[in-house]
């Protein structure tokens, strides 16, 4: 794996930050320690600018290159937080913080860009302008949305802009993408399905909200097996049922579903949300329930642009020797916010064999860190070619 040598000499030291990263997980936009540490190592490695607080707890370091002849700038995008997960690794760097843990491995992302910026700020071998942005929030708070809103691509001159994600039981180090959309857009709900209580052995004196539910549950899966052209691609899952009471003989007065909808083209992503209102007005309807349905838009399709995607791929495949065109993926991913931004690719880098990620026993491999590495850096060096 022909891996940049200076990039492979400073791995004890990426690897470092890793680990220290990973002991410490913060939440969402609530990341006062790991965007001091990100912050002041890249004013140690010399980066030309570093400003922090962007989406609160955000960063971004700029990297000009030895030459400017064409004014271009290339953006790297990494994510910073953790998840509300209670480690079980085992691993003696672990979460000191309980309830808390990079169970999606960010903070291997972080490392590798952090590793990409120094190596960039030391030879500067390109012709423009690399900034290194290092967002909160990926996890459900839509950083990256808000770092779009507050002007990341104006105020840096970004002109393309790339990220990544590490994916276990991938070959360690290996790199896979596809063009067009990837990740799926990732929208929520919570439907509350309101009856009338009342005691379980006089069922005709209620307005059953259980059965009420029961029948929305089932009906829903045809917004997918029914409604939707069989040929495009839609979820809908109820992931939560909540019930107003515990009791074994009380018909409860209201019963709560939390799920999601997971589309991959914007007029089933439409589609799939009015139908799911029509069910439930029918449904209650039927049974004589009020049911109030909140909606919850959530991450847009994330699609890549086709020549952006073919940069990666040759950056890619000048690391690791190859890029594998990766299936669908249904999970959600708030690097979307900046593609619709600015022209880029998003690229999957393999972890190798363990649990997946948003698990507690999930651990980021270390031994992916150059390849990471590398591939941030070479997408600088191959984008700004020297002059």
């Amino acid at each position: 794996m022909p891996i940049k040598n200076r990039l492979a000499e400073l791995l004890p030291e990426i690897t470092a930050w890793r680990r220290d990263i990973h002991a410490h997980p913060e939440l969402q936009f609530d990341l006062p320690r790991t965007s001091k540490k990100v912050a002041d190592l890249l004013r140690e490695f010399g980066c030309d600018e570093v400003v922090e607080g962007m989406a609160k707890t955000g960063v971004v370091g700029v990297i000009k290159g030895k030459t400017d002849s064409k004014g271009r700038t290339v953006g790297l995008r990494a994510d910073m937080d953790a998840l509300p997960i209670f480690e079980e690794t085992g691993s003696e760097y672990a979460s000191k913080n309980p309830g808390v843990m990079h169970a999606c491995g960010h903070d291997g992302h972080t490392a590798m860009l952090l590793g990409a910026a120094k190596y960039l700020c030391e030879t500067r071998n390109f012709d423009g302008t690399a900034v290194v942005i290092f967002q909160p929030a990926e996890e459900g708070g839509g950083g990256g949305r808000v770092m779009c809103e507050e002007g990341l691509m104006e105020r840096f001159g970004i002109d393309e802009v790339y990220g990544m994600h590490n994916w276990p039981n991938l070959p360690t180090g290996t790199f896979a993408i596809r063009p067009g959309p990837f990740f799926a857009a990732a929208d929520e709900f919570e439907i509350y399905v309101k009856g009338r209580g009342g005691h379980a052995a006089k069922p005709h004196e209620t307005v059953d909200s259980t059965v009420t539910a029961a029948h929305l549950v089932i009906a829903l899966q045809t917004i997918a097996s029914r409604n939707v052209d069989p040929t495009k691609q839609v979820v809908v899952s109820v992931c939560t049922v909540e019930s107003s009471s515990k009791a074994h003989n009380v018909l409860p007065a209201q019963v709560m579903l939390k799920g999601t909808v997971r589309t991959l083209d914007a007029d089933v992503r439409k589609q799939a949300e009015d139908r799911l209102k029509e069910i439930c007005a029918g449904i209650g309807a039927t049974f004589g329930a009020d049911i109030v349905v909140d909606y919850h838009l959530g991450y847009p399709v994330m699609v890549n642009h086709d020549r952006e995607t073919e940069y990666a791929i040759e950056a890619a495949t000048k690391v690791s020797g190859g890029c594998e065109e990766y299936p669908l993926v249904m999970g959600g991913e708030d690097f979307a916010y900046m593609l619709e931004e600015r022209p880029g690719a998003y690229i999957i880098v393999g972890n190798g064999p363990g649990a997946p990620v948003h698990h507690p026993k999930y651990m980021f491999n270390d031994e992916a860190l150059p390849a990471g590495c590398s591939w941030y850096a070479e997408m600088v060096e191959s984008r700004l070619p020297a002059a």
